[in-house]
């Protein structure tokens, strides 16, 4: 066993001998499935503390020609597939994670010769006949290897683009990195798999990759390998009932990143700590501060304040993926800064639509905590007012609804304001507060139409009342309340027992003022 070369199987033994283990090892069936194929470079990349070096682990330590994947690997999902046996423990496993090598390097050249004598020296301890004398190439090393013993390697490399992350300002060098990958690993006949992991997808240069011969599975193209980075809808329900944790709230803390094929995936590291903690809170962003996300959000590119308002209002925006240069400082719109944030985990992308979104509710207190600072007065003095006027719906107190929305209306003036659309941004940033104690419905079907906005609380023994919103546009307060009347909007809240209250808002554009109306109703047992 070696460093890099051969490592064995400890670290995936740590996880497994976690409190909470989370079985993927059936990502090990798709790996075999591509094994020494055309298909065989993978690249893999998702956001911090989404399970990625946990999953390069489980591969080394099932491909390692010195560890016993038959025991290590027994009552797993992946112990009962029929190829299991076929391509465990047969194979020279080289594991490297770059983050490791690029902080001991002063620079890339450095962490590039770094790389290659290491491994190349744990080659010449392991195989010292087969290595000419004074081969110090890694490519050639690998090839003299191969051609002795006839079986194919697989490399695995952990945080593959920490050095486009962390050494952004030398484009060369950063090039140099791209150039020792393709020529250690492109159409090479001694690998039967290439696994690689990381927080961006691989770098373009103008047209073309580096590294084309990758098949890339990201945040915005999850494909077959979805279920197995984060967990899964299903996975969490367990915990939760493991645990004794309501599971609605954590799929509001935690939920949000919507993968290929609706499968629906929940941050694993805030999903564990809050289960060991019982209790649900902010986790994820705990490993980096939100000034991360400020720097983006405050660049200066046309529409990406509104479009920070807007997703903040939790209105979903369609976006151009497409031009984005996978890395951290080249940025040709606003487009570019919010695919970055997908990949960073900070919106959540549907690939059925192109729209992006925040997450959940653990995200959104990020960037909540993002606007505090210089610059965004008029959505820190919504949020601010957010409290206030939630007690003043409670209370009816119609004409302080009325002027908070005003205000907030007149804060966030530079959006676009003139349809009920519009309106539904404003009304909800101005109830930001009520998320914390609501599940929150746009467009709720009624059966005899849609009710705009319904807050139904959290917990069933809550006191707090059911809302109904209903906005119209250059209309009538009054015809708002009476739309929920007509239409039955109330007996959309199904299994709901206790006081609503119907809102309804109207916007005069004449008179550029709010109006609000408010009555209770009950639903009795």
């Amino acid at each position: 066993m070696g460093r890099y070369l051969n490592p064995g199987c400890r670290k995936f033994q740590r996880a497994m001998q976690s409190e909470i283990y989370v079985d993927k090892t059936e990502l090990i069936s798709y790996t075999n499935s591509v094994f020494d194929t055309e298909k065989q470079y993978l690249c893999v990349s998702r956001p911090r503390r989404f399970g990625k070096s946990m999953a390069a682990n489980m591969l080394s330590a099932y491909y390692d020609r010195t560890v016993d994947a038959a025991t290590l690997f027994r009552g797993l999902k992946i112990a009962n597939d029929k190829n299991f046996h076929i391509y465990r423990n047969r194979y020279d496993v080289i594991a490297v994670n770059m983050q490791e090598f690029l902080s001991r390097s002063h620079d890339t050249e450095a962490m590039l010769k770094d790389i290659n004598s290491k491994i190349v020296g744990e080659l010449r301890r392991e195989y010292p006949a087969y290595l000419k004398e004074g081969e110090s190439d890694l490519v050639l090393a690998m090839s003299d290897v191969f051609m002795s013993t006839t079986r194919p390697f697989v490399v695995i490399i952990d945080e593959w683009d920490c050095v486009f992350r962390e050494r952004t300002a030398d484009a060369a060098k950063t090039r140099k990195y791209l150039d020792f990958l393709r020529y250690w690993l492109k159409d090479q006949d001694f690998l039967g798999l290439v696994y690689m992991t990381g927080i961006l997808p691989i770098k373009k240069y103008g047209t073309h990759s580096a590294l084309n011969m990758f098949r890339e599975f990201s945040m915005t193209n999850a494909g077959p390998l979805a279920p197995f980075f984060g967990f899964t809808e299903e996975e969490v329900y367990v915990l939760c009932a493991r645990y004794k944790m309501d599971f609605e709230e954590c799929r509001t803390w935690y939920d949000g990143y919507l993968m290929e094929e609706k499968t629906s995936i929940y941050s694993p590291q805030s999903v564990v700590e809050s289960m060991e903690f019982r209790k649900f809170g902010t986790y994820w962003n705990q490993t980096e501060t939100f000034e991360a996300l400020k720097v983006y959000i405050d660049l200066d590119y046309d529409g990406l304040r509104e479009a920070i308002i807007s997703l903040m209002a939790k209105e979903p925006k369609q976006i151009d993926i497409g031009s984005f240069t996978n890395d951290m400082t080249t940025f040709r719109s606003m487009d570019d800064v919010l695919t970055l944030l997908i990949h960073l985990g900070y919106l959540a992308y549907d690939v059925s639509n192109s729209n992006v979104c925040i997450p959940n509710q653990e995200v959104m207190m990020e960037y909540v905590n993002a606007v505090k600072g210089g610059g965004w007065s008029e959505v820190t003095d919504a949020l601010r007012q957010s409290q206030r006027l939630l007690e003043a719906t409670y209370s009816h107190d119609e004409e302080t609804v009325s002027t908070i929305l005003e205000a907030v209306h007149l804060e966030t003036s530079h959006l676009q304001y003139n349809d009920e659309n519009a309106l539904s941004y404003t009304v909800s940033l101005a109830y930001y507060y009520a998320r914390r104690h609501y599940v929150i419905f746009r467009e709720l079907p009624t059966g005899k139409g849609f009710a705009d906005m319904v807050f139904l609380p959290r917990h069933s023994h809550s006191s707090l009342p059911a809302l109904i919103i209903e906005l119209k546009w250059d209309k009538n307060v009054n015809a708002a309340i009476r739309q929920i009347k007509d239409r039955q909007y109330v007996k959309s809240l199904e299994g709901y027992v206790g006081k609503v209250l119907l809102v309804g808002i109207n916007y005069s554009r004449d008179s550029r003022k709010h109006e609000c109306r408010i009555e209770e109703w009950n639903i009795g047992d």
